[in-house]
């Protein structure tokens, strides 16, 4: 009887060690909720998109409305090179090189921010504005809360960065979730941007 207690005591004793290993980190998950909704948010205006394409078969974009392409080609390299940055940061912290990790979201930061800046400086001199034609309503709707996505993303790398330079975050697991995290988002708006850009300046 004894035996069988301490062998049943002994099984249960194991068990918060498994399922501790099993569990998914809630943050992470929450984030990858959010994108989900997000990417949700992003098909309803791809949608007006392509109604306007596809089903009424009108002109991208109207005769008279143009849209600087190669400036959109350079600054979608910008953008793309920040997440290799954001990459680079989280790989170093992961392996506890902290002048990489910290270079790396400076590097982001400034990539991020050059990028948002060109798109507002294209804004200003596209010589049309949303209330023009359908298109250029849809055109600023889509790059409009991708540039939202992408001024949100810089305030929380902003935050990180801050506390990575007062010496926040190690390369244990538990310690690098709130760069993975922030890092996660970051490349959900870079790969959004591919669609973005693709559909409106390439197609």
């Amino acid at each position: 009887m004894e035996a069988a207690s301490a062998a049943h005591a002994e099984h249960h004793g194991h068990m918060p060690v498994a399922n501790a290993s099993a569990k998914i980190n809630r943050e992470y998950f929450g984030m990858v909720l959010f994108i989900v909704s997000e990417i949700m948010l992003f098909a309803s205006f791809f949608t007006a998109y392509f109604f306007i394409r596809v089903v009424q078969g009108e002109p991208w974009m109207p005769e008279g409305q143009e849209l600087p392409v190669y400036v959109a080609m350079a600054n979608s390299a910008i953008l793309f090179s920040s997440s290799a940055t954001m990459h680079w940061a989280l790989e170093g912290l992961k392996h506890n090189n902290r002048k990489a990790f910290k270079t790396g979201l400076v590097l982001t930061l400034i990539l991020g921010s050059t990028f948002l800046g060109v798109q507002i400086s294209e804004y200003v001199h596209l010589g049309f504005l949303p209330k023009d034609s359908a298109q250029a309503s849809v055109f600023f709707s889509l790059t409009g809360i991708h540039g939202a996505h992408v001024a949100v993303g810089l305030i929380v790398l902003a935050t990180v960065t801050r506390r990575a330079f007062k010496g926040h975050y190690g390369p244990e697991k538990d310690k690098h979730w709130g760069v993975e995290i922030p890092g996660l988002y970051w490349h959900f708006v870079d790969v959004m941007w591919v669609f973005v850009f693709t559909s409106l300046y390439l197609l």
